[in-house]
């Protein structure tokens, strides 16, 4: 294992804990400095002891990046007890869904907000045994999250066309995360979405809205033909933000009649919808899809989130959009309602 690989793989262990904080900023800080020196520095310093002489890098990335060089083909010491603090669990009803899901119908990239490349999330999804996943970065109107303009939609369409080739049979589904505006439209040209595989629409804005104004506004954007996903419908962000309030039955009777399927969230701030509501989706007759709303390649492991709330309340297997392969998938997508 490279340092630059045992680097990755902390870095992947700690998004999958969600810890954002100061120690998963300083491994990033040593990837990036360890990235920029010269051929051979790195096992120079190691072996003289001065790795933490660079700037960025302290005495927890200094020894992992030294284990890395000195610890043959086993895995350093310091992964192996983040690999096993980092686990997320799952209970036995929850394995049922997860072993059932063919993919992830909502992942970001570093052309977004994302942490990490297209390729390396591909290759991630791989790894866990996806057999796709849908790039979904977010619409131009999210600025704090470099949502993506028409032109660079356009260039990212090129790029995750040459990776399909490299990664194949593994597919990147190119989709879009797509902001709902204030009166129901979509945050993309009609041709574009024509185009996508998939669509993901979610309210971003004003999600303090009276129940009066959001409900048709979300009733709108399910209804369009483009609108594949709900993504996190009430918006909540437990212990931050309050659940936007909208009338359940009529947004759910909108997706069951325009054959729009409503996210189950795994995000562990998100979980979203509560469980009330994915009952009530589940009596109106909806087709749901469990997502990780990966933002980096360890939190596309958080889908068991997802899965064991489907499990407590009995989601019907047989509903869920990505229990499909990938063809499946594209084809119910383009299919009317």
């Amino acid at each position: 294992m490279t340092p630059l690989e045992a680097l990755d793989r902390a870095i992947h262990y700690l998004d999958r804990a969600h810890e954002s904080g100061f120690k998963a900023k300083a491994f990033v800080r040593a990837r990036e400095v360890i990235r920029e020196l010269p051929a051979g520095e790195v096992e120079e310093r190691a072996a003289a002891g001065t790795l933490t002489e660079l700037p960025g890098i302290g005495n927890a990335t200094a020894r992992l990046i030294t284990e890395a060089l000195t610890g043959g083909d086993g895995e350093p010491a310091y992964l192996v007890k983040l690999a096993g603090e980092t686990v997320v669990p799952i209970t036995a009803e929850g394995q049922r869904y997860r072993d059932a899901l063919r993919g992830d119908c909502h992942t970001h990239s570093t052309w977004s907000d994302g942490g990490a490349t297209i390729e390396e999330m591909a290759r991630a999804a791989i790894a866990l045994g996806h057999e796709y996943i849908v790039l979904t970065d977010h619409s131009a109107r999210l600025t704090v999250a470099h949502g993506l303009d028409r032109e660079r939609l356009i260039q990212q369409i090129g790029v995750v066309a040459v990776l399909n080739e490299e990664l194949a049979p593994f597919r990147i589904l190119h989709g879009m995360e797509v902001d709902i505006h204030l009166d129901g439209s979509l945050d993309l040209d009609d041709d574009l979405l024509a185009h996508l595989d998939v669509v993901v629409a979610s309210v971003h804005s004003k999600l303090r809205m009276d129940r009066k104004e959001m409900t048709p506004r979300m009733i709108a954007a399910v209804r369009s033909p483009h609108v594949d996903i709900l993504g996190h419908c009430t918006g909540r962000m437990i212990g931050r933000r309050p659940p936007s309030e909208f009338d359940a039955d009529a947004v759910f009777a909108a997706c069951v009649e325009s054959g729009t399927a409503v996210e189950i969230n795994s995000r562990p701030e998100r979980l979203d919808p509560p469980f009330e509501l994915i009952e009530r989706a589940i009596a109106a007759g909806c087709w749901f899809s469990i997502d990780s709303d990966a933002h980096a390649t360890g939190q596309l492991e958080w889908q068991p989130h997802g899965c064991d709330r489907a499990a407590k309340v009995d989601v019907p297997i047989e509903r869920i959009i990505n229990t499909r392969n990938a063809d499946e998938l594209v084809a119910w997508t383009e299919s009317p309602a």
